[in-house]
Parts: C-alpha cells; structure tokens; sequence
C-alpha cells in the first residue's frame, strides 16, 4: 500500500514539473525592466499634413499602456516636428536660438496629448519639462522621474534638453542614461534601419543588428551624433522600430525580435 502511494505522488510530481517546464517555455521572457521610448512628432501626425492624429495618439496610447501594465516602466520623449521644427525656422529667417525654444515649446504640446490620452486610456502619467513651465507640467530632474517610474507612472518628458541646438534624439538619450534606462526605443515609420531609404530605394537591405561603430563607418541616419556618441558611451543600446505597428512595443519588451538593434 505505501509503495503504491509513493509511486503515485512520483508520478504527480513528474507530471507537474513537466507542465509547468512547458508553461515557462510558453510564457514570454521580459526583457527590460525600464525603457525610454522616443516618438518623432512626425510620428503623431499619421498621414496627416500638420498636427496631432487622434486615431495614432490614442493607439500609442492603449501600446504604452499595455506595456506599462506589462511592469516595464517607461519613460517618453517626444519630438515636436509635426508643430514647429526650430532648424527649418531658421530657413525662414528665425533666429536659431529663438527657432529652438519654439520647437521645445511644440515638444510640450505633444507631451500634454500624449498625457491626455494615457490617462483617458487608464494609464497613469506625469509631464515633466526640461525649462520651467508649472503649472503644465513639473520641473524636470532625473530622480523625480525615476520616482514617478517606481510608483507606475508612465513619464512623459519635454522640452528636450531644454537647451538651443541639441534635438530631441540628444534628449532621449541624455535621459535614458540619467533615468538609468535598459535601452532606449527609437519608433520610426519603419521597422528598422536599412542599407538606403526603403520609401525610395526598393533594394534597401534590413540590417537585424550593428555595431554603433558599423552605423557611423556606413553613415546610417539613425540619430544625431550627439545622441549616438551618448548611447556608445553609456552602452546604452537603440532598438529602432515600426511604431504604427500594432504590439511591436510589448513584442520588444517581451523579447521578441522585431526592428534594429544597434549595440557595441
């Protein structure tokens, strides 16, 4: 009676083990705790020709949710294109300096959209700006943010770098490094970096993965040198992906490949 007892509590046991081996083979690996994700302005605009695109904003909205949800915490940079572009001011005889707080004050615009629409959506987030602009929006520091990220907030942060001639890619990276970022998350209107521009050249190659040194020996157009020299330094690796994807953003944090990745 005992020796049939203990065979039947072995063979329990092995069944158990075996399913919850496949259950863990089955279920997604998360592969970073914390990220930054940066969005062109372009990028909100959709196919529209100036401004925000409600139906892209609030898809954005219900990804960096899902995700959120997914215990990654996420930090945001938006770029401020689809409003004003401080360097094409200049074209039209803005002064520089003046041109870029223009563009600036287009990035918090944006980042007050995004804000609107993850709270409407269920997610929580903050608005934090690099140049002081309470009541809209709480002054920028790299611990106020990490803090706000540990209490479940999505944070959205604005301004740039709240300094004339640096683009908001140089803003994205200089907060990834300071949030502590595990990569930071370029969304294009493509899936990833290619040889030659695939809008206009159709042979253009997709590359999975490259060195940042084999970007700037091919002069890839991925970001400024600014912001490149900043993720080579701090080995803080770009993944660059298509964000009108539906899900790409959970596929990346769960692991999945999808994009390009560029690393050391």
């Amino acid at each position: 009676m005992l020796t049939f007892f203990l065979i039947f509590i072995i063979r329990n046991l092995c069944y158990f083990l075996k399913n919850t081996l496949i259950l863990r083979k089955k279920m997604p690996v998360k592969m970073y705790k914390r990220i930054l994700l940066k969005l062109s302005g372009e990028a909100l605009q959709g196919l529209d020709k100036y401004g925000i695109n409600e139906n892209i904003l609030l898809q954005y909205a219900e990804d960096i949710k899902t995700a959120s949800q997914n215990n990654t915490q996420i930090a945001i940079v938006v770029g401020g294109g689809n409003i004003f572009r401080g360097l094409n001011g200049t074209k039209r005889g803005f002064d520089r300096i003046k041109g870029d707080y223009m563009g600036m004050l287009a990035t918090i615009i944006n980042s007050i959209a995004i804000q609107s629409a993850l709270i409407s959506a269920g997610q929580k987030a903050k608005v934090l700006t690099s140049i002081r602009m309470e009541p809209v929006g709480e002054y920028y520091s790299c611990d106020k943010a990490i803090e706000y990220m540990n209490a479940g907030y999505a944070v959205i942060i604005a301004g740039g770098t709240g300094n004339p001639f640096f683009t908001t890619d140089s803003a994205a990276a200089l907060r990834a490094v300071e949030t502590k970022c595990d990569v930071l998350l370029k969304g294009t209107r493509v899936n990833g970096i290619y040889t030659a521009d695939p809008e206009i050249d159709r042979s253009a190659t997709k590359f999975d993965t490259i060195t940042f040194d084999e970007a700037y020996s091919k002069n890839l157009k991925i970001m400024d040198l600014t912001a490149f020299t900043l993720c080579k330094e701090n080995n803080l690796p770009v993944i660059v992906f298509d964000i009108n994807e539906k899900g790409n953003l959970l596929k990346i944090i769960n692991g999945e490949k999808t994009g390009t990745t560029v690393k050391n």
